[in-house]
């Protein structure tokens, strides 16, 4: 599926660069093969038959690096026992100083897919921070891969605001902390607006007392994962 985005010069993303640029002309037609390279915790369930739901978890930038069991800090893998079936989740790392590469991740979530048996109607996207910007990105750019996202605390920028409309069929939570002094409040605020006017069933969840954690009382909340396992792609 070929999905064309809208570019937009600006982002919103907390950073500002400045650069020195000439402008060039030139076309490039050329074949590239393209190496990817990314660590991953999968947690896939034992002794189940048939194929299982996937939850697909982004850590924020504290967790970068090379150090595997980071990746496990605020997130699903620690509320497992509130989820109610057996799930399939998968949490890769980004490198450090990097930001998530979304390319490298739909082909991560392919070839798990291939590996185990994977309800392909029911892969779930969620993360947080840094991660919550991953999820909106990759949700962006192929939202026919899940059934549902969560973004959590999550930057969000005008490249994704001017392509709301790749979000319209998709179930959508956004969760933020009303005293988060990281990624402020606004950034879900203003993508919730927008998003309604094309999709009436996202929901908006302000924690009034969360600062930047607000990913503690969302995964600590058997809801959550109720909702999120509920919805299913019609393949």
């Amino acid at each position: 599926m070929r999905i064309k985005l809208k570019h937009l010069p600006i982002l919103l993303l907390p950073f500002s660069l400045s650069l020195n640029a000439q402008e060039m002309k030139g076309e490039l037609n050329k074949e590239f093969k393209r190496q990817e390279k990314i660590s991953y915790i999968l947690d896939y369930p034992q002794k189940v038959k048939g194929n299982v739901p996937l939850i697909v978890f982004l850590h924020g930038s504290g967790e970068r690096g090379n150090n595997l069991e980071m990746v496990k800090a605020h997130s699903p893998f620690t509320y497992k026992n509130l989820i109610k079936e057996p799930v399939a989740i998968l949490a890769p790392q980004c490198p450090a100083d990097s930001w998530w590469d979304t390319m490298t991740l739909y082909n991560l979530i392919k070839e798990i897919q291939k590996k185990y048996k994977i309800d392909t109607s029911r892969i779930y996207l969620t993360g947080l921070s840094m991660g919550g910007w991953g999820t909106w990105k990759l949700a962006m750019e192929h939202p026919e891969m899940f059934a549902a996202i969560a973004p959590v605390c999550a930057p969000a920028d005008r490249i994704m605001e001017a392509n709301i409309d790749q979000f319209k069929q998709l179930p959508v939570k956004i969760f933020h902390g009303g005293n988060d002094d990281v990624v402020s409040p606004m950034n879900s605020i203003e993508m919730y607006q927008a998003l309604k006017k094309v999709n009436p069933t996202v929901t908006l969840t302000i924690f009034p007392d969360d600062n930047h954690n607000s990913w503690d009382s969302t995964y600590s909340d058997p809801k959550f994962y109720e909702w999120m396992l509920s919805k299913k792609l019609n393949k």
